[in-house]
């Protein structure tokens, strides 16, 4: 490795990991937002909270990692234009493609790893993530009870529909006073309890909640027989709740992996799986077709017909079974190669992905050495300029490709393919770097632009 080369991939290596944790913290604490609403009021302990943050940490990575190669590649090579380092290499007779060959690579090295991220650990994060959440979600916050407000208490079978109210809760002994229990479980029958005072106990197995009222009366109207009512008084009374459980309860075997959860072999498995059942569906079609057609063509007097009510001769049932039956599969076939769709487009969002720290990489060298003195404020616009364009590229190729309105490997590669094309063009037209530093601000970056996209229809004519 030579001194320039060393130079370089020191120079890059500072910005890089600045921008990684930038862009990753940002996104990142927005991804966490989104997501507060599922750990809010649920009593959960610090190492499911820390549990919950990286696993949410891979999808952040995934999308930050290959932004962070542009934005450093811009910030470095603009700043070391403006400081005149690549005009000396120049003058020592280095090219600049030459500048560009360890940042390209890094940007091989970095979508080799982006690709066994993509493969092996996202779709592993996501599914656990995934498995966290539900489980999460099924925990009742029992002990989080509020005062004074009228509370849900949710068994884990949904077969109890029950409130609970209280003027004070004491945390640390789990004492209530002025309780007031509303059983709406039966819709025929409202049962009412009120009590001076109550306390909440668990079973030793965390899982029922046994509520020990006293003092109270209970009040009971049947609805299905017109003016009943019923009082009676208690000086004690336990009510029992099933199912409220308080502890975070794991699954072991976790669900059923979706296709961003799971890797290129699984994806490659689930292809052949839905590929088998759509054709024995496609045979089971024509069988049912060919059956109907013959049976359809027979003579007149051989065609069996059943007599209406009306007097009208009708075709036998089991044509019109065969035909609703085909109607069926063809929906059926529409729904598995939905499916289809679906893996083959993320396998190839993997490798695009992948790819676009090698993209990248011709995009910003070449635009951060001909803008020098854009300084951060050419580095933002560039960044989301080119960050926008192509992740809505990706986010609208992957949702026409899902419909089956493009083909997926089009679908993911657009993108990657007018962007590589795009840094091609401005790699072989950098020239002599002591013409590079002419570039400006704003302005020099529009008009540099503009000038490509008009030389591109001129240069198709020419190959034509």
């Amino acid at each position: 490795m030579t001194i320039i080369t060393k130079h370089l991939i020191k120079a890059h290596l500072g910005p890089f990991l600045f921008s990684f944790s930038a862009l990753t913290g940002l996104l990142f604490l927005n991804a966490i937002a989104q997501r507060m609403e599922n750990l809010v009021g649920k009593g959960l302990p610090w190492s499911i909270i820390g549990e919950f943050l990286i696993l949410s940490l891979p999808h952040t990575v995934a999308l930050t990692l290959p932004m962070s190669i542009l934005v450093a590649l811009l910030y470095t090579f603009s700043e070391m234009t403006e400081a005149n380092e690549l005009t000396a290499m120049s003058a020592g007779g280095i090219r600049p493609l030459r500048i560009l060959a360890p940042p390209l690579a890094m940007g091989i090295f970095m979508a080799g790893i982006m690709l066994f991220f993509n493969n092996q650990i996202l779709p592993s994060a996501n599914h656990r993530l995934k498995d966290l959440v539900i489980d999460i979600s099924e925990k009742s916050p029992t002990f989080e009870l509020r005062e004074q407000v009228i509370n849900r208490i949710a068994t884990q079978d949904h077969s109890r529909n029950i409130y609970l109210q209280a003027s004070s809760i004491d945390r640390e002994t789990n004492d209530l006073e002025k309780v007031v229990i509303y059983d709406l479980s039966d819709p025929g029958m409202h049962r009412t309890t009120y009590a001076k005072r109550g306390e909440m106990t668990f079973d030793q197995e965390q899982a029922d909640l046994y509520l020990t009222l006293y003092s109270g009366e209970v009040l009971q109207v049947d609805l299905s027989r017109s003016g009943e009512f019923n009082r009676s008084e208690f000086q004690k009374q336990i009510v029992p709740l099933r199912g409220i459980s308080n502890e975070l309860n794991r699954t072991e075997d976790g669900s059923i992996r979706s296709d961003r959860e799971m890797s290129i072999p699984m994806l490659k498995e689930g292809i052949k799986e839905k590929n088998s059942e759509i054709g024995a569906i496609q045979k089971e079609s024509l069988e049912r077709t060919q059956e109907a057609v013959f049976t359809m063509t027979k003579r007149r007097s051989e065609i069996t017909t059943t007599m209406g009510i009306d007097g009208i001769s009708r075709i036998d049932q089991s044509v019109i079974v065969d035909a609703l039956a085909t109607r069926q599969n063809q929906l059926q076939i529409t729904a598995l190669q939905s499916a289809v769709n679906r893996y083959s487009v993320e396998i190839y969002k993997k490798y695009a992905i992948a790819f676009a720290c090698i993209v990248f990489v011709l995009i910003g060298g070449p635009l951060g050495i001909r803008f020098p003195r854009g300084g951060i404020g050419m580095v933002i616009l560039v960044s989301i300029f080119v960050f926008g364009i192509y992740w809505t590229g990706l986010i609208g190729g992957e949702n026409l490709a899902d419909r089956g309105i493009i083909p997926p490997l089009w679908a993911m590669w657009t993108p990657n393919i007018v962007f590589s094309c795009l840094g091609i063009v401005l790699s072989v037209g950098l020239g002599r770097l002591d013409n590079s530093n002419r570039g400006g601000n704003f302005d020099g970056v529009l008009s540099s632009f503009s000038r490509i996209m008009s030389k591109l229809p001129n240069s198709a004519r020419i190959a034509e």
